[in-house]
């Protein structure tokens, strides 16, 4: 059965009350932590759906203007400032296929030229915007690239190499670019080089060895300061060091804090705002580089998405709690910035729950339906990634379940990001088939805690959670009365085949190697080798330009569903890894909750 992707977005089977609810939590327009020239901090850039399709703002502070930069059908969400904010660079793909190039137009509005222009297309792989010159990366089926552009037009090839890599940031005097690359074989741990911006030249690298990366967080602020602040992960978890790349010496920033840290200057780069996750929650913090103090910043108790420290010291952030919609605030101030309109209604509390696995403790987040009494016809919601994690952050398609009668689960499987490296790299060889190991573990507390009605337990997520969902109904076809895969991994030959190159790069890393060197582990770890034995009906919804997770691959699974007559739905729709409208996601959910109250009602 195939589902119009027209139907309307009410769900049958739910009051109108419960509709209009669940569907304003997605109408509210959201905003993004606006980001600032460098050198015009009153010039500011910003994502919104206000229109109902996300795209780029530029915002003015000094006479508090707005201005939509762009308007494409499925939306944008790439974009940078120049330092002098006279410019706005954003990334002009197809329909969502993320391949495509960056355009550039006056910060006040005018033409769109291609700012790459005599480049090829292909996808991105980061931009850093100087006064001067421009480095932007590249990736193709031949590997990646890293260019320098002048603004007169010239382009030199700065670093190249077949294994993938990213642009880690320019220096303030546009001397020096960081590289994160994976030369050594593995894009999960990448190492770190700093090249000249003249010729391409090597001033320094560093790798910390197997299994342990690198990532660059950028460099000082303050022109002919070659400081590159860097996260690594030596002890078991993200850190903090600052890597003098002239001298090759390093400083270590050790944090007595029990989670997972990441950091960024303050624009004097005398101290670094701290960003501490812990538990699924987040707090900010300030550390003075010539005392070695930190200090706790005040934020509300929920999730910072992204922090910034403008020039005055200022600590601006984009906050949401479960119960609480999003907000950009600012550090002992009040509200930044808000989107036009209504708020959207306040959605429900999460409850920890921490069950005993496999693999150790796994870190789990609870909501119950407002009314009904346990044991629930529960629903599982995984995260993709697997590099991701769940947290007590506003969540509009959590709510949406709960809002329909449906207690609701996140599992922060093996895999996931905010407990350590120990633990985000434990599935590496096993992948999948580890994270249902957890996902089971948790159900099984689930329905012994009195929770969850096993008879009427829903497996269902995006990306790398309709993997899983997929895997885990053809590998645990007893546990599940139902499942919703969203643009999945199904046919994990197929999907290496047809998927950009930078994600075959995370497969050879995750997996051990390719499919022509271990074929048996990429089989015992894909969903169509299990089509046979999954039980549930299934629905499947795939992006008919998603470069990720690519449609040929979905297609072979549900021709293996189709050809054993096995119960499914198919949602098809015209973008890429998901949906920029507002309007085309709702209408994906509503097909999801029509389709989860059909086969297992809540009461």
């Amino acid at each position: 059965m195939t589902i119009d992707p027209t139907a309307p977005t009410d769900v049958p089977a739910l009051e109108p009350a419960s509709n209009a609810r669940w569907q304003a939590r997605f109408r509210a327009p959201r905003i993004t932590l606006p980001d600032w020239a460098l050198d015009a901090p009153d010039r500011c850039l910003y994502l919104s759906d206000q229109t109902g399709i996300v795209e780029l703002y530029a915002w003015d502070r000094a006479d508090d203007t707005h201005r939509q930069v762009t308007d494409r059908p499925n939306g944008t969400l790439s974009g940078a400032l120049t330092p002098d904010g006279e410019q706005i660079w954003w990334f002009d793909d197809t329909d969502g296929d993320e391949w495509g190039q960056w355009l550039a137009e006056p910060f006040g509005g005018g033409t769109d030229p291609p700012a790459t222009h005599g480049i090829e297309p292909a996808y991105s792989t980061g931009l850093s915007l100087g006064h001067h010159i421009a480095v932007i990366g590249r990736s193709t089926d031949d590997g990646t690239q890293i260019l320098r552009r002048t603004r007169e037009g010239s382009t030199t090839v700065l670093y190249e190499h077949e294994e993938t890599g990213y642009v880690g940031g320019l220096s303030h005097d546009e001397t020096l670019v960081a590289v994160g690359h994976s030369e050594h074989g593995d894009a999960r741990h990448m190492a770190l080089r700093v090249v000249s911006t003249v010729d391409g030249s090597t001033i320094g690298d560093k790798w910390d060895g197997e299994n342990l990366g690198l990532s660059s967080l950028g460099f000082a602020p303050i022109s002919g300061d070659p400081r590159l602040l860097v996260g690594h992960e030596r002890r078991g978890r993200p850190e903090l060091l600052i890597w003098d790349v002239v001298s090759d010496t390093e400083t270590e920033i050790v944090l007595d804090l029990p989670g997972e840290v990441s950091g960024s200057w303050y624009a004097d780069a005398g101290a670094l705002l701290i960003g501490h996750d812990h538990a699924a929650r987040t707090e900010l913090y300030s550390y003075s580089l010539s005392e070695k103090s930190l200090h706790r910043l005040d934020t509300p108790p929920g999730v910072v998405s992204g922090a910034t420290a403008r020039p005055d010291g200022t600590v601006e952030f984009a906050w949401s709690s479960s119960v609480s919609p999003p907000a950009i605030r600012a550090v002992g101030g009040g509200l930044v910035l808000s989107a036009p309109g209504e708020a959207p209604p306040e959605a429900f509390p999460v409850e920890d729950a921490w069950v005993d696995g496999p693999g150790g403790a796994i870190h789990a987040l609870v909501v119950r339906p407002p009314d009904g009494q346990p044991p629930f016809a529960t629903a599982f919601l995984i995260h993709g990634g697997p590099d991701s994690s769940d947290e007590d952050a506003y969540r509009a398609r959590r709510a949406a379940y709960a809002e329909a009668g449906f207690a609701v689960v996140h599992v922060n499987y093996r895999g996931s990001t905010g407990y350590g490296s120990i633990w985000r790299d434990a599935l590496t060889g096993r992948p999948g088939l580890t994270e249902c190991e957890d996902i089971a573990a948790v159900q099984d507390w689930a329905v012994a805690s009195g929770l969850a009605d096993p008879a009427r337990c829903i497996l269902t997520g995006g990306s790398w959670g309709g993997y899983l969902t997929l895997l885990g109904l053809g590998t645990q076809p007893h546990r599940w009365a139902a499942g919703v895969a969203e643009v999945p991994v199904a046919d994990y030959l197929a999907a290496y085949e047809d998927e950009m190159d930078g994600l075959r790069a995370f497969d050879r890393a995750l997996f051990g190697g390719s499919p022509d060197e271990i074929g048996d582990v990429y089989r015992r770890s894909s969903p169509i080798s299990y089509v046979g034995a999954v039980r549930a009906p299934v629905m499947v919804m795939a992006g008919a330009n998603d470069p990720r997770c690519p449609l040929r691959q979905i297609e072979n699974y549900l021709s293996a569903l189709a050809e054993r007559g096995h119960d499914h739905e198919v949602y098809r729709f015209d973008a890429g890894h998901g949906s920029l409208v507002i309007e085309e996601t709702i209408r994906q959910v509503a097909a999801a909750l029509d389709f989860c109250l059909r086969r297992v009602p809540p009461v």
